[in-house]
């Protein structure tokens, strides 16, 4: 199945495309240069506009005296809630530590504590100071600012901005070889070209606007995935969405964006409260305000509901530097007409993190040849059910640095893409957009039932038939979001249990006989199917 999307007009090559200029992206780039293979990047906006440089909180590593990886991998299963694949954490948490080293050799700079050593923090869901920050609140911009650098030195790697891709070119055989993008602003809408290559890399990152309020920029729609998925790549866990419990509410009017309080917040002291003033948290979890974030998120959501209210409150008012140690979090309340150091702040969940996406083994490849997939695009099943807080960017690092060496290792030559005109087209009229944002939110977010889901499911079955046949970029990003929301209801109404980021009210325990991971699959006619995959523990 492909968009609707005219003919390609122009052509470039490189050995290998990435899609995506966040961490995951960046570095797989540069790692692919280090094997001497040319790189074409492609990013939807400005190349330093993705998704990491919000990242607040920091990256997780066991790099502290006495924390080992084993102790990382330990927190990291119990935030993935019994859905972790094994392998993958062992992966995550035992050459996460080198990546964040090589990280810092490019370039990176992190704070650090009076004795000279790099400080470390904690977060939700971690029994060590295992965070590393930059900035006090601004760690995701320090990444990707040295990341950045070193790709714009770089000639081998050739940036083409301001580039949506549409859908994967594969060859007769089904394995992809290039893609289609549309250069936005350049000609006219229509102005699509192909790039080819001999691998092609999806780093897209989130897909958080399918819901109406979310921590993710306005390119999060989810294309990468959602363009593998047309491809017939498999995509898992996709039911898993996670809200972030404390993200700063203005009001309901205020869609897309929302400005994000980050977790190290509370990991230094930070309170919340509820509508009476009472700490709602401490007989809920043995880490009462810094348990794993589904558990937090849920637990705000049912306060909001129980008082009918929409928000709850962050106390921030007894910490000591607010200012200094979040500069960013304190502009933005302040920006808001909130003073930290002196009111509450008003916070609600909104979505945050795919812990799902495609489908990958260990080395990032895809269910379809030649197509690998990093950072939140991907499901390496290291997240599980929930991820645990700050594993994301550190996620990136690693498999990025994976996926290169194993395309170096087994790089094709370069097919030829095979076009079949008989392929169903389809492109969604992006009126829908709002609509679909406000179904996904009423009926697949934190708390979800079946009603909610059939009601969300029977909602963008009546959406996807407004259709439209003029290819446009905010069509074609409607249209992405339109098969995700899909994969997201369909996954969330199979699985009848509570776990890690997926709460059903009518399945509020979770299951032994659920520990199994739930895939999809989208075929050329645009037919839906699930099936089931034991997981790896």
């Amino acid at each position: 199945m492909k968009l609707f999307a005219g003919k390609p007009g122009w052509t470039v090559t490189a050995d290998v495309i990435v899609i995506g200029s966040g961490v995951a992206g960046l570095t797989t780039a540069l790692n692919a240069r280090a094997a001497d293979l040319s790189v074409l990047l492609v990013t939807k906006a400005k190349i330093d506009e993705g998704s990491t440089k919000w990242a607040q909180g920091g990256i997780a590593a066991a790099l502290g005296p006495g924390d080992t990886p084993d102790q990382h991998k330990e927190d990291t299963l119990i935030a993935g809630a019994g859905l972790c694949d094994l392998d993958a954490v062992n992966v995550l948490v035992k050459e996460g530590p080198e990546a964040v080293r090589k990280l810092i050799a490019r370039g990176a700079v992190f704070d650090k504590a009076e004795t000279g050593e790099i400080a470390l923090t904690r977060e939700g869901g971690h029994h060590r100071n295992r965070i590393l920050h930059a900035g006090g609140d601004a760690t995701g911009a320090e990444v990707s600012r040295a990341l950045l650098a070193a790709v714009q030195n770089d000639s081998g790697i050739e940036i083409i901005e301001h580039a949506l891709v549409v859908d994967a070119l594969q060859t007769e055989d089904g394995r992809v070889c290039g893609v289609t993008l549309h250069v936005i602003g350049a000609g006219s809408t229509n102005g699509v070209g192909q790039a080819l290559a001999r691998a092609v890399v999806i780093a897209t990152g989130g897909l958080g606007q399918v819901y109406s309020q979310t921590t993710n920029p306005s390119v999060s729609t989810g294309d990468g995935v959602a363009m593998a998925l047309r491809a017939g790549a498999a995509v898992a866990d996709v039911e898993f969405i996670q809200f972030h419990p404390t993200v700063l509410w203005r009001d309901t009017s205020q869609a897309g964006q929302q400005p994000l309080i980050s977790e190290a917040v509370r990991g230094e002291g930070a309170i919340l409260l509820n509508h009476k003033g009472e700490k709602f948290m401490a007989g809920v979890h043995p880490q009462a305000d810094l348990a794993p974030r589904d558990i937090v998120a849920k637990e705000i959501f049912g306060q909001m509901k129980e008082a009918h209210v929409p928000h709850v409150w962050l106390d921030t008012t007894a910490m000591k530097d607010f200012k200094e140690r979040f500069p960013t979090i304190f502009a933005s309340c302040m920006s808001n007409g909130i003073d930290p150091q002196r009111q509450l702040i008003p916070v609600a969940p909104a979505s945050h993190y795919a812990s799902g996406g495609v489908l990958v083994d260990l080395n990032g490849q895809s269910t379809v040849a030649g197509l690998y997939v990093c950072g939140e695009s991907a499901c390496t099943g290291a997240h599980g059910a929930n991820r645990l807080a700050s594993n994301s960017l550190l996620e990136g690092l690693v498999f990025g640095a994976r996926i290169s060496e194993h395309i170096a290792k087994h790089l094709p030559e370069q097919g030829v893409p095979q076009i079949d005109e008989t392929e169903e087209r389809v492109l969604i009229d992006p009126s829908i957009r709002i609509p679909l944002q406000l179904a996904m939110s009423e009926g697949a977010g934190v708390m979800r039932s079946e009603k909610s889901l059939k009601a969300a499911l029977a909602t963008l079955q009546q959406l996807g038939t407004h259709r439209t046949k003029t290819p446009a970029v905010d069509a074609w990003e409607v249209s992405n979001l339109y098969f995700l929301a899909t994969a997201i209801v369909r996954s969330a109404l199979e699985r009848k249990e509570s776990r890690g980021s997926h709460w059903r009210s009518d399945f509020l325990e979770t299951d032994k006989l659920w520990e199994r991971r739930i895939i999809q699959h989208l075929d050329t006619s645009g037919n839906w199917t699930s099936s089931e995959q034991e997981v790896n523990v």
